[in-house]
């Protein structure tokens, strides 16, 4: 069983102890490669360098999310772009709107989110594409009218660790967006309407994630001691998709690769 974590916060300070040990699990769990969320001007460098310390193992995203708008500058916007010239590279974000927190004032958030957006036409338009990496919480209607902005002009695009209603998600699957699914499906008290909501999703159109070290599955036994999630609990949420998708779970594991693979456009 061969799997990808699109979505790992790695470069987060809860790893300095043990990063090479948790990559290790990963690979021991059946994980083939995974893609280092850059989420802010600070961690989208630190993202690239690890990927380039593992080549064809881990890849990189380079974005800042919309708890960091506010420091998305002219110089934020310059340093995002040459982010984006590295092969590793390759998605753009991770970027959107999130209006639950509103850690950035909400015309701020938008802006950034516009100016990545941006970035993902410009390297379309020069026929380097990539794809986008995107984040919505409680702002589904802003979300989709800033996406709509730029129809036609960007590529392919993934709604990561998605935790919406079904509104949303066939809001999404209509445009031919990717969903991406965490551990988020395991959490009885706010995910368990995801289980129906998985079945419905194409199988050309589903990925899988960690969002490590963050959503720590709550239906794994035994549960490890610093609640700490990382990428080999991939393993574990392929397993819950292919129960609530009726499906075995190579299946689940095969579809979720090939997606993820072509999105991204990663070696098989």
């Amino acid at each position: 069983m061969q799997l990808i974590d699109i979505g790992a916060n790695l470069t987060h300070d809860s790893f300095d102890r043990d990063r090479d040990a948790v990559l290790q699990r990963a690979r021991e769990a059946g994980v083939s490669a995974m893609v280092v969320t850059g989420a802010s001007r600070e961690h989208s460098p630190l993202a690239l360098a690890l990927a380039q310390r593992h080549p064809g193992f881990l890849y990189a995203t380079a974005g800042v999310h919309p708890h960091h708008a506010v420091e998305y500058t002219e110089e934020c916007d310059a340093e995002m772009r040459a982010l984006l010239a590295h092969e590793e590279v390759v998605a753009v974000g991770e970027c959107g709107l999130d209006y639950f927190r509103d850690f950035s004032p909400r015309p701020a958030q938008r802006r950034a989110f516009e100016r990545q957006l941006q970035i993902a036409a410009d390297l379309a338009a020069a026929g380097n594409p990539k794809p986008l990496f995107l984040h919505q919480r409680d702002a589904h209607a802003d979300f989709l009218a800033v996406m709509k902005q730029f129809e036609g002009r960007i590529g392919a695009a993934v709604v990561h660790c998605f935790t919406g209603t079904r509104e949303e998600m066939f809001d999404y699957l209509d445009r031919d967006w990717y969903i991406g699914i965490t551990g988020w499906l395991c959490d009885e008290r706010r995910g368990e309407h995801l289980r129906e909501l998985v079945k419905h999703i194409p199988a050309e159109r589903l990925m899988i994630e960690t969002d490590a070290p963050y959503l720590l599955p709550r239906t794994l036994k035994p549960m490890p001691k610093d609640r700490r999630n990382e990428p080999m609990f991939l393993a574990h949420i392929v397993e819950e998709l292919a129960r609530d998708r009726g499906e075995d779970v190579a299946t689940s594991a095969a579809i979720t690769t090939a997606a993820a693979r072509a999105f991204f456009r990663l070696p098989g």
